[in-house]
């Protein structure tokens, strides 16, 4: 999709494609050569509470951040950071889910779950960046959406379903960029992108490795074969086209170094972003619709081989 999004309407020099597609990505599992992390070892790294959130990443990558709060109708959600700021001198609408690092600002930012206030102040600024033709640029880094029954009463589901709606349909560039956990759809409230990125440990799933485990085997002792079988790893994941490249860590993981793992989040966000403005805006619909609608595998039976549907009860029982 990458490159389909930088050949996408070349006109001559000022057209797309002209800027180098990697600008320090990884986009070829190759790149390893067997130093490939296992799955359970991106999900221990990924949860590091030393790794750079998104606040981190925000005073580091952008410039002049100013924070917007609350959804306009019930409050400001802590686990949710939102404003407008610059990046290589271009005005952008930034939004990410916000951990701790301490126990104190877990507590504060609820572990980087939010609830669907949040989502809704994130539907408040997605539309302000629609509105004045702004680029969209999301931080996912969350274990999911607050379960609790408070954000059940509040329409969780809802808010969930409408950030999902929103974002596919908006009018202006969007690039997302998976920090750590990307749980559920938590995560996929700020993951619908025309680009999204994964920095090299983060993971990316429809459950945590315990939920799936608890599922499946009725234990959570389980997590890491949950974790192998669900392919959760970033290479897994720029294999199976869920992100389209990875951004390079420092060697220890992203927590050993903030200010370079920043430096690499910046190149990659400005050069993407160089590149999709220069798409006009339906084909980036197009695209963005067509990106999400290409994931999994589709088997058409061939002609024959469709087994006849089973008789209805109720003929079996009259006999007919």
């Amino acid at each position: 999709m990458l490159e389909r999004i930088a050949g996408s309407r070349r006109a001559g020099p000022e057209g797309n494609g002209h800027l180098p597609v990697d600008a320090g990505l990884i986009t070829d599992t190759a790149a390893y050569a067997g130093e490939r992390p296992t799955a359970w070892q991106a999900v221990q790294t990924a949860r590091n509470i030393g790794r750079p959130h998104a606040l981190d990443v925000i005073s580091r990558v952008f410039d002049r951040f100013q924070e917007l709060h609350g959804d306009r109708g019930f409050r400001d959600d802590p686990a949710i950071v939102a404003g407008i700021a610059e990046l290589g001198g271009r005005p952008v609408v930034v939004v990410g889910q916000q951990k701790g690092a301490s126990t104190e600002e877990n507590i504060e930012r609820n572990f980087g779950m939010p609830y669907p206030e949040g989502y809704r102040k994130a539907i408040r600024c997605y539309r302000l960046a629609e509105k004045f033709h702004l680029p969209l640029v999301t931080l996912v880094d969350t274990p999911g959406a607050y379960p609790g029954p408070e954000a059940e009463e509040r329409g969780q589901a809802e808010a969930i379903a409408s950030s999902i709606q929103v974002m596919s349909r908006l009018a202006t560039p969007i690039v997302v960029v998976v920090l750590g956990e990307g749980g559920s759809g938590g995560a996929l409230a700020l993951g619908v992108g025309d680009v999204v990125l994964a920095l090299e440990n983060a993971i990316y799933s429809v459950i945590s490795p315990e939920g799936s485990a608890a599922i499946l085997w009725r234990s959570a002792a389980e997590a890491e074969r949950a974790a192998q079988a669900m392919k959760l790893a970033g290479p897994d994941l720029l294999e199976t086209g869920v992100v389209d490249a990875l951004i390079k860590e420092p060697a220890g993981g992203a927590h050993t170094d903030h200010d370079a793992t920043a430096a690499a989040i910046k190149t990659a966000l400005v050069a993407q972003l160089e590149r999709l403005v220069r798409v006009p805006v339906a084909d980036l619909l197009s695209l963005r619709y067509e990106r999400f609608r290409s994931f999994g595998t589709v088997v058409e039976p061939r002609a024959g081989e469709v087994a006849a549907p089973p008789r209805p009860w109720w003929r079996r029982v009259l006999g007919r």
